[in-house]
C-alpha cells in the first residue's frame, strides 16, 4: 500500500494516523486480464488506483467502434470522471488489459475522508485538475497533430507500455485505424 501513499504524498503530507485512516477506507482487489471493472451505463462508484497491471477506459460508438480514452499503469488513477462526480450513469467501460492489483476508493469513503482529512480534498482537486489539463491537451493534439506526432506523444506519456498494449488499442487511442497504424509504424521503423 505504500505506492498509493507515496502517490498522495507527492502532493500532501499525511501523518501516520491519517495514512492508517486512509488505507482503512480502501479495498484491494485482484483482477485477471479482460475483466471489466465498469460497464457503460453503470454509475461509477469508486476511483481505481493501479498497484500493478494495466487498465484502459474506452467507449463504443453506435457503429460498434471502440474509442480508447486512457490507459492507467502502476501508480496511476482511473475512473469515469463524469459518472463518479455526477453519480449518473456513465458511458465508459474500464477494462483490465494486464492482470492487475487495484486499490478501490468508493465515492462515499472519499467524501468521508474529505471531512476526516481535509488535505485529501486538495489532493483530489489537484488530481482532477491535472486530468482536466491532460484531457484538454489530448483534445487539442487530436485536432492539430499528425498521427505520427500523436503516437510520439503517446510514447512519451506511457513509456514502455506500447509493448504491452495491443496495437489496435494504441491505434484507437491516437485516433487511427489499426491498418493505418500498422503502415505508419512500418514507415517509422524504416526511418
Amino acid at each position: 500500500m505504500s505506492l498509493i501513499i507515496n502517490n498522495i504524498e507527492k502532493i500532501v503530507s499525511l501523518t501516520p494516523e491519517e495514512k492508517e485512516l486512509f488505507l482503512s477506507k480502501t479495498e484491494i482487489q485482484h483482477y485477471k486480464s479482460k475483466s471489466i471493472l465498469l460497464n457503460s451505463g453503470e454509475i461509477c462508484k469508486c476511483s481505481y488506483f493501479v498497484n500493478s497491471g494495466i487498465l484502459r477506459s474506452f467507449n463504443i460508438n453506435d457503429n460498434i467502434v471502440e474509442h480508447v480514452l486512457n490507459f492507467a499503469c502502476e501508480g496511476w488513477w482511473m475512473g469515469d470522471m463524469y459518472s463518479l462526480i455526477s453519480q449518473k450513469p456513465g458511458n465508459l467501460f474500464i477494462e483490465v488489459i494486464e492482470d492487475a492489483e487495484v486499490v478501490l476508493l468508493s465515492k462515499e469513503n472519499q467524501e468521508l475522508l474529505y471531512t476526516e482529512i481535509p488535505k485529501l480534498e486538495r489532493f483530489f482537486r489537484i488530481l482532477t485538475e491535472n486530468s482536466l489539463v491532460a484531457n484538454q491537451e489530448r483534445l487539442m493534439d487530436n485536432l492539430s497533430l499528425s498521427a505520427e506526432e500523436r503516437f510520439d506523444k503517446f510514447n512519451k506519456r506511457y513509456g514502455n507500455l506500447s509493448h504491452k498494449i495491443p496495437q489496435k488499442q494504441i491505434a484507437s487511442y491516437i485516433g487511427v485505424t489499426p491498418e493505418f497504424f500498422s503502415k505508419m509504424k512500418a514507415k517509422l521503423l524504416r526511418k
